[in-house]
């Protein structure tokens, strides 16, 4: 299979991600030992206790609905816009207009949010062990870092995020193994997966707490045209880092229900919260391993700020270069080959919010981590469901495997509909705060996406040129669809692209 070419007048990435690397920067996106460390206490205590492997199961296989849709379009489509180009394709170039805004507010928000906590854990454990510094210089020191390698091509984050992706998986696979070692089968309650703790008091917030630990696995779309082989490494490092983080959860949180006891889990993540898996390093590995976890929570959250970084300035280039933002943003760095601007851009957007929040006195970590990751959760969930929806538009006329391009995107988008719901009704609880100002945070996404619907179909009428190169016009689909309907005129009456533009 061929490589769909950027749109004319692009620039051409250097093909440098293979579906090991892409991997490694999504499951990194995710980052596995903060969502243990912070989610699942989080899911023990108020949620369904126990039952919370099974919530992890559950949103991997909804997951995996998605991205069986989601691999069938990705072998047709490459192109840096993601989910914005897939949702041009099969809802439409106004529908994806409003993804792709919502999409870069969705992102950015998130971004920020792990730069908070980032910096909120990396000053307490430095300073646990003799180095004292503000919050505000963490932020800074990480800023530069990250701001260093985005300006960089994505190889040489995709390496590191791997490093440390390895290195935090690795600590937890043996606290696992030292509970299992410990307790032999008892380790791995059948409780966790009986109706009655599955489906107990607390089972929306389980759910919402699960869904949110899979965030950025979908950002694999957005180096489609810096992949190798992008039609195969795309869908395959969706499905893998979907697998990958599903039963990696499901097993460590069902160990620590196995360490903790069923009857007391509840009870102890009540006690300890954030130190939970901490107490349980002490106790089956001892304190040197416990600082090495503590260490590596730092890189952990560093390797999803990088991530998430690079998946917001993708969008931001993919937008500007299809004229939803400022030009500027469509540039690339002649050395580097990558999106040098919308990097610096993103960095600078980080730097104001972390500079009015420190201005400001608030904390970074109560105040703007969980409110930023608040409104990102819910704004990349939409955009999931979404897009499992515009799979569908895409194979509507299309002779394909149903199960591919229908069944298991509808079930996607049911189950990804239903994440949404449940974490706008327990907004208060995922961001930690019943503030007004922050409670009112998902207005934006309304906002943005709206306001990404008026731009498009302002420019239907007044830039018909621009608006037919919305969600990649200009680009071919590969390989060709088996049963080609006619192309859709760029001023036709729902705006969609049904299929790649010849």
């Amino acid at each position: 299979m061929t490589s769909t070419p950027p749109p004319e007048g692009s620039a051409r990435f250097p093909r440098t991600l293979t579906t090991p690397k892409i991997v490694f920067i999504i499951i990194a996106a995710a980052a596995p030992l903060a969502a243990m460390v912070f989610t699942v206490p989080l899911a023990f205590a108020i949620g369904t206790g126990p039952g919370v492997p099974a919530m992890f199961l559950f949103a991997g296989l909804t997951l995996l609905c998605f991205s069986a849709g989601y691999a069938a379009i990705a072998r047709r489509i490459s192109h840096m816009g993601g989910f914005y180009t897939h949702i041009a394709h099969g809802l439409g170039r106004r529908t994806a207009a409003g993804s792709g805004l919502l999409a870069v507010l969705a992102y950015n928000a998130a971004t920020v949010g792990v730069l908070g906590a980032f910096a909120y854990f990396t000053q307490n454990v430095a300073a646990a062990h003799g180095l004292d510094l503000p919050w505000q210089l963490w932020a800074g020191l990480g800023l530069l870092l990250v701001g260093m390698l985005g300006y960089r091509e994505a190889d040489l984050s995709a390496r590191l995020l791997s490093l440390c992706m390895v290195c935090e998986i690795a600590i937890l696979i043996a606290l696992d193994i030292a509970i299992l070692v410990r307790h032999g089968g008892a380790a791995l309650p059948a409780a966790s997966f009986t109706p009655h703790e599955m489906l107990a008091p607390g089972l929306g917030v389980a759910v919402m707490f699960g869904f949110a630990s899979f965030l950025g696995f979908e950002s694999a779309a957005l180096y489609g045209e810096e992949a190798k082989a992008p039609h195969r490494s795309v869908p395959r490092a969706t499905v893998v880092a979907v697998l990958t983080v599903a039963s990696f959860y499901a097993l460590t949180s069902w160990a620590a229900v196995g360490a903790l006891g069923t009857e007391r889990v509840r009870a102890q993540a009540e006690s300890h919260l954030g130190d939970l898996f901490f107490l349980l390093s002490d106790d089956y590995l001892g304190h040197p391993a416990t600082v090495t976890m503590q260490i590596l929570l730092c890189t952990s959250l560093f390797a999803a700020w990088l991530a998430l970084h690079n998946a917001a300035n993708r969008y931001m280039y993919a937008l500007s270069r299809d004229g939803l933002l400022p030009h500027a943003l469509h540039a690339t760095h002649a050395g580097h080959g990558c999106v040098h601007r919308a990097s610096v851009v993103q960095s600078v957007l980080s730097a104001a919010v972390v500079t009015l929040f420190a201005v400001a006195g608030l904390d970074p970590y109560v105040n703007m981590s969980t409110s930023m990751l608040g409104l990102g959760t819910l704004g990349i969930i939409l955009l999931q469901a979404v897009a499992s929806v515009a799979v569908i538009g895409y194979f509507r006329h299309q002779r394909e495997g149903r199960w591919k391009t229908v069944v298991a995107p509808a079930l996607g988008a049911l189950g990804l509909i239903s994440a949404a719901v449940l974490v706008l009704s327990n907004f208060d609880v995922l961001t930690g705060t019943d503030e007004p100002l922050v409670t009112a945070l998902p207005w934006l996404l309304l906002l943005v996406a709206g306001l990404g619907v008026a731009l498009a179909s302002w420019l239907r009428s007044a830039r018909p040129g621009r608006y037919a190169r919305l969600g990649g016009a200009s680009t071919p689909a590969s390989p060709p669809p088996p049963a080609p309907a006619p192309a859709v005129p760029a001023g036709d009456s729902s705006g969609s692209l049904s299929r790649a533009a010849p």
